[in-house]
């Protein structure tokens, strides 16, 4: 069974409380327009913060730009989705439209979001691109989960896109096979700030459904909340998404979306010339 990643922050009303679980052409660099970014010492919005969409928490992957100098968070569409934690199908599971407020945070907990450091507008949904494009592929619906937040302007100036811990991406990523490493870095507000889990180094167990998905292993597994995540390989590229968390039959697992897939879709479905911006300082796993 797979559920959404999603973690809805409303519903708590003390410090213990039920979590309601909704599981929940491509370049492979930023544009010429690419902004000045932030220190990464400094930079208050990077990959791995928190994003509230409606009172959901997910989590960042990387950061975007286009050709016109825009720039966007990630996570996944499913963020912004309005249907039941196993409601996995993008092409017929309702979404918040476009131009919905986003804020981001750094320190958000059981019971608060925390500090907003940041905002935005969802920009991009797959789940909504898929309805307008009468998208029919069974493996695209199931797997296909991005959505892109466009930073506030005064905020642009906030924004590094560099994976901490890790370093990088170095690139677009395309996929993994079996046994492959895995690097995933995210602190879901369930963790209550145990920020010693954010960086998460795992294994891959291979690409399906034609490459839309892979299934991975890791040290502290993706919980609620973790949804939206990047993955990278062990070159250092932006592979994927994660989406779901599976409790069979791979109990433990986390599914995650192909980015490489996925962005191609956004670039051909209402937006154009969107990429994933290179960290300012290159990968560089612990040994």
């Amino acid at each position: 069974m797979r559920l959404r990643a999603r973690t809805i922050l409303s519903m708590f009303t003390g410090a213990v409380a039920a979590v309601a679980i909704s599981t929940a052409g491509v370049s492979s660099s930023a544009s010429a327009a690419t902004p000045s970014w932030a220190p990464e010492s400094t930079a208050a919005l990077h990959p791995g913060v928190m994003a509230y969409t409606d009172g959901a928490q997910c989590t960042v992957n990387f950061v975007y730009t286009d050709g016109a100098g825009n720039v966007y968070l990630g996570y996944a569409a499913h963020c912004a989705g309005t249907g039941t934690n196993t409601d996995t199908n993008g092409c017929n599971t309702g979404s918040l439209p476009l131009g919905t407020p986003v804020t981001f945070s750094n320190d958000g907990s059981l019971v608060s979001d925390g500090t907003t450091v940041g905002t935005g507008t969802l920009a991009y949904s797959s789940w909504l691109a898929m309805k307008n494009a009468g998208e029919t592929d069974a493996n695209t619906c199931a797997y296909n989960d991005l959505a892109l937040v466009k930073v506030d302007p005064q905020y642009v100036a906030d924004v590094n896109p560099t994976v901490p811990f890790y370093g990088g991406p170095n690139a677009l990523g395309t996929g993994t096979a079996a046994g492959d490493k895995v690097y995933s870095y995210g602190n879901s507000s369930l963790r209550a700030g145990a920020g010693q889990l954010s960086p998460k180094i795992g294994l891959s167990l291979g690409d399906s459904a034609g490459g839309w998905t892979t299934d991975v292993y890791t040290v502290t597994p993706g919980i609620p909340g973790d949804s939206g995540s990047g993955f990278m390989d062990a070159n250092g590229n932006a592979f994927g998404v994660l989406s779901t968390v599976a409790l069979a039959p791979l109990a433990g697992s986390n599914g995650v979306g192909n980015l490489r897939k996925q962005l191609a879709y956004a670039n051909a479905h209402g937006l154009s010339g969107v990429a994933v911006a290179p960290g300012t300082s290159p990968f560089a796993p612990p040994a």
